[in-house]
């Protein structure tokens, strides 16, 4: 049976973009059970609730679902449990001393399967204000009104 190549994402979390500001990311491994690696495979699992923490100089992620496999027997995994990330330990020692800094957290980006390998994407994030998310919202939307504009403009539309 050949290898798989390249990136298949299974889950991401787009609500984190818009509810913090990404300042850095990173691609880290997971630690994961046999059945929780067939649920991946099905593309079942989500990353709303999720978070990481660095507890004694190792990194986990909480609040990650990944639904019990349905083919399970008494081995089947625990839906929310806590996962080691595997990360390099420079790469841990960097992440320490950011998140002790006041308001930063490590929010799960992404998770996908990299040349058959589940990996997470996690990013040190500093929360957005209100008025920073609705201020996102109206530049997106005069960016697509310019768009539009120029493209009624092309065609020979008169605005």
């Amino acid at each position: 049976m050949a290898r798989e190549q390249g990136r298949k994402l299974i889950a991401s979390n787009r609500k984190a973009r818009h509810d913090y500001h990404v300042e850095d990311t990173w691609e880290a491994g997971l630690v994961l059970m046999g059945t929780e690696v067939k649920s991946l495979r099905q593309g079942r699992a989500t990353l709303v609730d999720g978070f990481a923490e660095v507890d004694g100089h190792e990194v986990w992620l909480h609040g990650v679902h990944i639904p019990e496999y349905t083919q399970g027997t008494w081995t089947n995994h625990s839906a929310t449990r806590r996962r080691k990330l595997l990360l390099n330990r420079s790469e841990i020692e960097k992440i320490e001393r950011k998140v002790t800094d006041k308001g930063y957290t490590l929010v799960p980006l992404a998770l996908y399967f990299r040349d058959g390998r589940a990996k997470v994407e996690i990013a040190l994030a500093r929360g957005k204000k209100s008025y920073d998310k609705r201020h996102a919202l109206a530049e997106r939307q005069a960016d697509r009104e310019k768009e539009q504009a120029v493209g009624r403009r092309l065609k020979g539309y008169r605005d």
